[in-house]
């Protein structure tokens, strides 16, 4: 077991020692003859914000689905929640009542009812209750969000809500349903925040980051699984590292650098921080952009290279990610031209099934929804381009498709190896592999990206860097909009930095670095910060 448990000391008080909200002992679980998870020990203290980080299929999601009493683990495993140890398995539907809640990356809100009606759900489904009084609700609603600092109205329904304001809601939720069952514990519980931020700008985790201090200040203890290392360690006291199904460490965030972490998940050293396109000769063949303006952006015009990674960036509300979907067509442009060899199209005009006869494509942020179908299989989301080519005007060859999924498959490591799976069982990395093999399989000239390595982990990210790589050297032009810089300066010949609609800077080779382009976009759009980056 640990021998530190985080900030036990301080919140227990002079002489008084707490056991761990959470403690796991030799816990297991195979499926078939594969071992998910292999003799996992893990503490949670109390007041403690626990990382857990992992590749995917390292056993991340196994152990939480332990724990929500999805799985049962292998015989042997003990599980202790506030001292007091819990049978296993854990019955399904029952572990807030053990004292651990969840909040999972999607949110579990129902978008057609009101803020209100989520926080109480769960309630009414458990308390069977006839009469509500709505008035009462919605002003304990009001008082619990100003408890927390955060302005939601309860009678706004959830669709309306940005996504932080779900996120908000959803982890203020689990936690005032953990608080309601253990009001006569010494303990607030255990909250788990599985994957709850890669969708949201960077601005947006700063303000659900806050909330999570708010909630640990006021009793909870907190398990952030995330693939993010930065976010871990901004936000978490203490980390654990599963690799394979097994512990590989356990450490203080603040004592343990990125590089560190990194080779500690993947078990070998992948220094993303220095990785740089190589140097590369660029023909004359190119795509003319032109008077571009829609959106939030203001006359944008530019000529991209064949084989050239070029980057759009800048804070949020800058315009610089509106760019890729008019492009596409799937935002309207008001006006501006593209042209492809020659070629001039009208942006203000351009559909989806224009851009791709044109020879565009685009891969969106949010993968499952708007870049696939999650209730199909990866062989369906991978046939979808090509179904003319593959299939004929009276059938389809199951056959034929089943063969080009798999080789598509093999041949960007999408992983397990069984396109009949559907696509949203997939791990993060994965679904995003499936849609570059999805787009890539076209040969497009002009690859259009949004944050493709969101909710990525460390290993996928590799690979989806090689993949944009490989694109480029085979002749695409690939347009990258990022609010990630570390993730441009591994992959980018060039980057355009925006504020206020505008290209304010364009930095390029060896110009290219995470300060400088931190410093281009803050120094344009707050006025000169120089002095702070020297």
């Amino acid at each position: 077991m640990e021998a530190a448990i985080g900030r036990d000391a301080q919140r227990s008080g002079p002489g008084v020692s707490l056991p761990p909200v959470l403690r796991i002992e030799n816990l297991s679980k195979s499926f078939g003859g594969v071992r998910a998870l292999d003799a996992v020990n893990l503490a949670v203290g109390h007041g403690e914000v626990h990382g857990l980080l992992g590749q995917n299929g390292s056993g991340k999601s196994t152990l939480i689905k332990i724990l929500s009493g999805f799985h049962e683990p292998d015989p042997g495993a003990r599980l202790w929640l506030g001292g007091r140890e819990i049978p296993l398995p854990i019955p399904p539907g029952e572990c807030r009542a053990s004292g651990i809640s969840f909040v999972h990356q999607n949110l579990g809100l129902v978008a057609s009812l009101t803020v209100i009606e989520n926080l109480l759900v769960s309630d009414l489904a458990a308390e069977n209750r006839w009469l509500i009084d709505w008035r009462r609700e919605v002003q304990r609603a009001r008082e619990l969000f100003a408890r927390y600092a955060i302005t939601l109205d309860p009678t706004a329904p959830v669709a309306r809500l940005s996504p932080v304001e779900r996120a908000q809601l959803a982890i203020v939720r689990a936690f005032d349903q953990l608080r309601s069952v253990r009001r006569q514990e010494s303990a607030a519980g255990l909250l788990v925040l599985d994957e709850p931020t890669p969708f949201l700008p960077a601005h947006d985790v700063d303000a659900l980051f806050r909330l999570v201090r708010e909630i640990v200040a006021d009793g909870a203890s907190v398990v952030f699984v995330s693939h993010d290392i930065d976010e871990v360690r901004t936000i978490t006291d203490r980390a654990t590292v599963l690799r394979d199904g097994r512990v590989a460490g356990t450490f203080e965030t603040a004592a343990m650098s990125k590089g560190e972490i990194v080779r500690m998940i993947v078990g070998q050293h992948v220094d993303l921080e220095t990785m740089r396109p190589p140097p590369r000769r660029f023909d004359d063949r190119h795509i003319a952009i032109r008077g571009l303006s829609g959106g939030a952006v203001r006359n944008f015009s530019a000529t991209l290279r064949r084989g050239e990674v070029i980057g759009l960036t800048g804070l949020i509300g800058s315009g610089y990610d509106d760019l890729v979907y008019m492009l596409y067509g799937a935002t309207r442009a008001d006006r501006g031209s593209i042209e492809f060899d020659g070629r001039r199209l009208s942006i203000a005009d351009l559909t989806p099934t224009k851009a791709i006869a044109a020879g565009c494509v685009l891969i969106p942020g949010d993968r499952q929804a708007a870049g696939a179908v999650p209730t199909l299989d990866v062989v369906d989301n991978l046939s979808l381009p090509v179904l003319d080519e593959i299939g004929r005007a009276w059938a389809l060859s199951e056959r034929a498709l089943g063969r080009n999924a798999r080789g598509l498959a093999e041949r960007f490591d999408v992983r397990p190896r069984d396109p009949s799976l559907l696509f949203g069982a997939l791990s993060g990395g994965n679904q995003q592999k499936v849609l570059l093999a999805k787009w890539l399989q076209l040969s497009p000239r002009l690859i259009l990206l949004d944050e493709p390595t969101q909710g990525v982990d460390v290993g996928a990210r590799a690979q989806v860097f090689a993949a944009i790589a490989k694109a480029a050297d085979q002749g695409a032009t690939v347009l990258c909009a990022s609010a990630d810089y570390e993730q441009l300066t591994a992959i980018c010949h060039r980057i355009f930095v925006f504020a206020r609609g505008v290209v304010v800077g364009e930095l390029v080779g060896s110009q290219i670095s995470k300060s400088m382009i931190a410093e281009t976009c803050y120094k344009n759009a707050q006025g000169d910060l120089s002095e702070v980056f020297s």
